[in-house]
């Protein structure tokens, strides 16, 4: 007998130093557990964009997605973190009409935040890659903006200084991220 999933809450985007390599953050409400997913810098700024609420001018692949699914009659009902391998999560598109599409976690994840559906979370991944914060707190318990250890857990990186200029430049770059940095140079928009 399988244990039930988990409704995760999604925190957000963060960067692991000291490759730069972007992941997105989800945790467990229940018990605290964080589950993070190293990510492509695309996908990162489709999560982090959505989150900030900022819509860019032309739908994104995830915005098109959804809208497809929206203009056949379809909904998105839930995406499922069903497993992971080698430090890959493999996921699934959960349909109203009951089919379900194989999808990798991030793309999953930017869907579900723009249909406002769960992401669930299979037991044996929290088991397997899940992250304690009370364990997270030991790494460094010095550190003054440590987030109560969670970016040492999941990055590995003990030097706080270090840590907070790359978190300062990221979210410099969130900030001030524009979706037209992502066209493609020489072709034009249709």
């Amino acid at each position: 007998m399988s244990l039930p999933d988990v409704e995760m809450t999604v925190l957000g985007v963060r960067v692991e130093l000291p490759g730069n390599q972007p992941l997105v953050l989800l945790q467990d409400p229940g018990t605290g557990t964080l589950v993070p997913i190293w990510i492509g810098a695309p996908e990162a700024s489709a999560i982090a964009l959505w989150q900030q609420g900022l819509t860019p001018p032309r739908p994104m692949t995830h915005d098109l997605l959804i809208e497809v699914l929206s203009a056949t009659g379809t909904a998105l009902e839930s995406v499922r973190i069903g497993s992971v391998e080698d430090a890959v999560f493999h996921a699934e598109l959960i349909l109203d009409n009951g089919a379900r599409v194989d999808a990798r976690a991030s793309d999953a994840i930017a869907c579900a935040l723009r249909a406002e559906a769960p992401v669930l979370c299979a037991a044996e991944v929290l088991e397997a890659a899940g992250v304690d914060p009370e364990q997270a707190e030991d790494v460094d318990e010095d550190s003054e903006d440590s987030e109560d250890g969670v970016d040492e857990a999941v990055t590995g990186v003990t030097g706080a200084a270090e840590r907070d200029a790359e978190l300062n430049r990221f979210r410099e770059f969130l900030d001030n991220v524009d979706p037209e940095d992502f066209a493609d140079g020489g072709s034009s928009q249709s």
